[in-house]
């Protein structure tokens, strides 16, 4: 199925009011509140908990927060067709601190955008093709679109590629995981090396010593990769140059 996708760019974003429920009580977020006077990163996608929202879509904008503050945005929001508590329990589960939360549960603002498509197949209703925009005191200064094809396409409405739009010089924070085991010594020292410096990180525990081998470890804890590179346990990170 065909959709028709609209690029609004130099275009006024939809005048809509977002009905929200935040600290226990009933707002309302007017367009006017969320856009007038800020530079605004939009990054819309097709529902809360799903697989590529979840672990892509919304993380790297979160992570990425504060270079796009860097580069003069104010707000980033991430809009779904879905209600308020829905986007509320996601949010508190992906620990996204840096994003705030637009429920279009109406659809309204997506309609507006011209972004709305059946997505009746999958049970999911009306929701919104998946896009990202740049917003300049509520005017579309550039829109992302993923391309209309069949399934759930993922290419240009990414964070990297919104942050190397605003500011290609942008600095990237540094990826690091680090596989762990309850009451390691050492596992426990390499996290404190890594908050002395002041740099996130994902933690993976109770991984079995086969799987760290063939990760490239010799199969003891703790297992540090940073960017994609094995750097090794506790006494490697040490000597590690951030």
């Amino acid at each position: 199925m065909t959709h028709k996708l609209e690029n609004r760019e130099g275009q006024s974003v939809p005048e809509v009011t977002f009905h929200v429920r935040d600290h226990g009580e009933w707002k309302d977020w007017t367009t006017s509140d969320l856009f007038k006077g800020k530079k605004v990163v939009v990054f819309a996608l097709p529902g809360a908990f799903t697989p590529t929202c979840s672990s892509t879509h919304l993380p790297r904008y979160n992570d990425l927060a504060s270079e796009f503050k860097k580069a003069g945005v104010d707000e980033i929001y991430c809009l779904s067709v879905n209600d308020t508590f829905v986007m509320n329990a996601w949010k508190e589960g992906q620990e996204a601190e840096n994003i705030t939360f637009l429920p279009d549960g109406n659809g309204d603002f997506t309609k507006g955008m011209g972004m709305l498509v059946d997505k009746a197949d999958l049970g999911f209703g009306p929701r919104t093709w998946r896009y990202s925009m740049l917003v300049n005191d509520g005017k579309i200064e550039k829109m992302f679109i993923e391309p209309d094809v069949p399934g759930d396409p993922f290419e240009v409405s990414d964070a990297d590629t919104m942050l190397d739009y605003i500011n290609p010089d942008a600095t990237r924070p540094r990826e690091v995981t680090l596989f762990s085991r309850p009451g390691c010594p050492h596992c426990a020292r390499a996290k404190e090396i890594l908050e002395e410096k002041g740099v996130k990180y994902t933690e993976i525990p109770g991984q079995r010593t086969s799987t760290l081998r063939s990760l490239g470890g010799k199969g003891t804890y703790p297992l540090v990769f940073i960017n994609g590179e094995n750097v090794g346990g506790a006494e490697e990170l040490e000597k590690y140059t951030f």
